[in-house]
């Protein structure tokens, strides 16, 4: 029997100080917490006022989620343990007010970093603001922390993208912090977007440049404050807790769901081999919770870093990505598709560009022509603009495909009890991913674009008639273009026969079409 205390056990009577708790992880993992170590004895969540909202306003919001139903019913006075800490990163000092900074100092033994920028194309200068001087605030609040045992600092599996091979390692940044900051601290933003191709290198956007250089801040400052570092991949929804499917932002795979989903994504460039190396939130989030426990328990000799990835354990393609994506959407069809789903990767770019022009922007186009002769709102172009932008952004690592180590989370799986294996479980050998595929994409429908599963006939029906018109628009041009080139010709009259009559069968196999006709 381990001599250690278990995962609830540990952070039982504990405060926990939780940056980011507004974000996706972030909301899961105080959700976690919450439902999996009642006897915490206090969240301390640093929020900041955003669009008028005062940040205990915002923490309101947060409960009401849908995430937070099972909390509610088991822990009904889960609310009293978490308290709202007024708080922005680009601040001096976390903009923490004295008296809050005085009860963390009483407080406060674990603390989860999880707040950044993850805008991919954020300008440089808010980049390293959030996201490296952030972290550099961090380090000085924990040093002002007496009881501090536990300090888990979330990045990125890609913070290193420019290396194929990525172990457990922290490794030598693109520019040294101190250089950074100092360039950072001089130049004003307009020199700094113009320099920021030339600083990313071979990296494709300032999030992944300013991850690596912050942990390389890091290992240079943190000194003998107990740290470790949490790498997770492409964080999706969740596979089964508390909810299955559930995620509430359209970054990542989220925003290519919903976009395959409502037919106005067709193509996109990706390698269909390549990994899609996809961590459900409730993985990642039982796997940060033990990094905690266990940096605090085990006291490593040197900061540890854990990559929280699945495509050497259990692999998933972005073929089978694109496959499972139109099979679920087919079953479970969006509301007010503008076309029926077809999601295509392709390695070509030739062909890629071709298709975004004949197969996305000129019917996009005829979209918005019928929208103005009927009077209605214009909006399929503006929508094929933002969607272009938004999936450059994530070519690079649809295109590509890593290996990751993965030899300190099987070391922390194997330090856990039995009990804390099932109730933390984090092995993405667990993930069937048809199942997880097809949550998913429902809960894009269902929490993201806010549509409710009741109505999932009438979208299913409005499918089927998108799908005969579809049918119709083919034999019509088919027809077109038969009696164009082969009017006379008597063989052709035969065949076209034969084509009449193989039509007509195929339409009669739609439910309801003989009546409909």
């Amino acid at each position: 029997m381990s001599s250690f205390p278990s995962v609830p056990e540990f952070y039982a009577g504990r405060g926990i100080f939780i940056t980011g708790g507004t974000g996706f992880l972030g909301k899961a993992l105080i959700e976690k917490l919450l439902r999996s170590c009642p006897d915490i004895k206090a969240l301390y969540l640093m929020i900041r006022p955003k669009k008028g909202k005062e940040c205990q306003e915002r923490l309101e919001e947060i409960f009401e989620s849908t995430l937070f139903d099972k909390v509610h019913k088991q822990y009904p006075e889960f609310k009293a343990k978490c308290i709202a800490v007024e708080g922005d990163i680009v601040k001096d000092g976390l903009g923490i007010s004295q008296s809050n900074m005085e009860m963390l100092a009483r407080e406060v033994s674990v603390v989860f970093h999880s707040a950044a920028t993850i805008k991919f194309d954020e300008e440089m200068k808010l980049s390293v603001e959030m996201n490296i001087v952030g972290v550099q605030r961090m380090l000085e609040l924990s040093r002002k922390l007496p009881k501090l045992i536990s300090f888990v600092h979330i990045s990125t599996a890609y913070a290193n993208c420019n290396i194929m091979e990525i172990k457990e390692e922290i490794y030598p940044p693109p520019l040294q912090p101190k250089q950074l900051l100092s360039a950072v601290g001089w130049m004003d933003a307009e020199t700094l977007d113009i320099l920021t191709p030339k600083m990313v290198g071979s990296r494709p956007n300032t999030y992944t440049y300013t991850k690596s250089i912050a942990e390389a801040l890091l290992k240079e400052s943190a000194g003998s404050l107990p740290v470790a570092i949490f790498r997770p991949s492409i964080v999706g929804a969740t596979y089964q807790e508390p909810i299955a499917g559930w995620v509430d932002n359209l970054n990542g795979p989220t925003g290519l769901f919903a976009a395959i989903g409502k037919g106005v994504l067709r193509i996109m460039k990706g390698d269909f081999s390549a990994t899609a190396d996809i961590i459900p939130v409730d993985l990642a989030t039982n796997m940060l919770i033990a990094v905690g426990w266990y940096t605090a328990i085990h006291k490593p000799d040197a900061l540890k870093v854990f990559n929280c990835t699945s495509g050497q354990i259990n692999r998933f393609t972005w073929g089978q990505m694109e496959r499972m994506s139109f099979e679920y959407f087919m079953k479970n069809p969006l509301e007010n598709v503008a076309r029926i789903p077809n999601p295509r990767f392709t390695k070509s770019v030739l062909w890629h560009d071709m298709n975004v022009i004949f197969d996305q922007i000129l019917p996009a186009y005829m979209m918005d022509f019928y929208m103005w002769i009927s009077g209605r709102r214009r909006m399929f172009v503006r929508i094929q603009g933002k969607l272009q932008k938004a999936v450059s952004s994530l070519e690079f690592f649809t295109s590509k495909g890593w290996t990751f180590s993965n030899d300190n989370m099987f070391m922390l799986e194997k330090a856990l009890s039995a009990e804390d294996r099932k109730t933390f479980t984090f092995n993405p050998k667990t993930i069937h991913w048809p199942t997880y595929m097809e949550a998913f994409c429902l809960g894009t429908k269902r929490f993201v674009l806010k549509e409710e599963l009741s109505q999932l006939p009438h979208a299913r029906k409005a499918l089927l008639r998108l799908q005969r018109l579809h049918l119709a628009f083919n034999i019509l041009v088919f027809v077109i273009v038969w009696r164009l080139l082969v009017k006379r010709v008597t063989v052709a009259r035969l065949l076209w026969n034969m084509v009449l009559g193989w039509a007509s069968k195929m339409l009669q196999k739609f439910p309801g079409f003989a009546k409909s006709t």
